[in-house]
């Protein structure tokens, strides 16, 4: 099965930061279970948001360079509130560390500007070509998937236009 938890990206600085947001929404299939009575996001959900806004800042900040972008590492991973339906987690990741295999991020949640997660991730970058021995048309097709769905989730334009339209209102 293959998600994705960001609805959107609202803001990029390649190289050094990102903000995107997942709306939490009552449709969600496994809140179904995580809990009937009292539904919110699990945990590990949280983290993968934080996983996939990392992912997404290391890949348009190399240009799509690598098919493969995965998490190596999740450290000091704290949860501080409940994400339920109806709210939007509002993620934010910053590169405070990369070389030529790996990307160290510091990376939180917040739910109304109050934090709901934090951690630090460690991403590794590559092609699924020297990985898994796969042939490099394959690197080739996800990268193109991937940019295209970027272009779906980051639209700068339309994201000025809110700032400018949120501004003079």
């Amino acid at each position: 099965m293959h998600f994705s938890l960001i609805d959107k990206v609202t803001h990029v600085e390649p190289g050094v930061r990102i903000r995107a947001t997942k709306a939490l929404s009552i449709a969600e299939e496994y809140l179904r279970d995580h809990f009937p009575l009292f539904p919110v996001m699990p945990g590990v959900l949280m983290l993968e948001a934080m996983y996939e806004a990392s992912a997404w800042l290391v890949r348009y900040s190399e240009d799509f360079r690598h098919s493969a972008v995965l998490l190596a590492e999740a450290r000091n991973i704290k949860y501080a509130d409940f994400v339920q339906p109806g709210k939007l987690l509002e993620v934010t990741a910053e590169i405070i560390k990369q070389d030529d295999r790996t990307t160290s991020l510091k990376a939180s949640g917040e739910v109304d500007g109050q934090l709901a997660v934090s951690g630090r991730l460690v991403l590794e970058r590559g092609q699924l070509s020297e990985r898994w021995n796969t042939d490099e048309v394959v690197d080739e097709a996800v990268r193109k998937r991937l940019r295209r769905q970027f272009q779906v989730l980051y639209r700068p334009a339309a994201a000025q236009a809110e700032v400018t339209e949120n501004s003079t209102a």
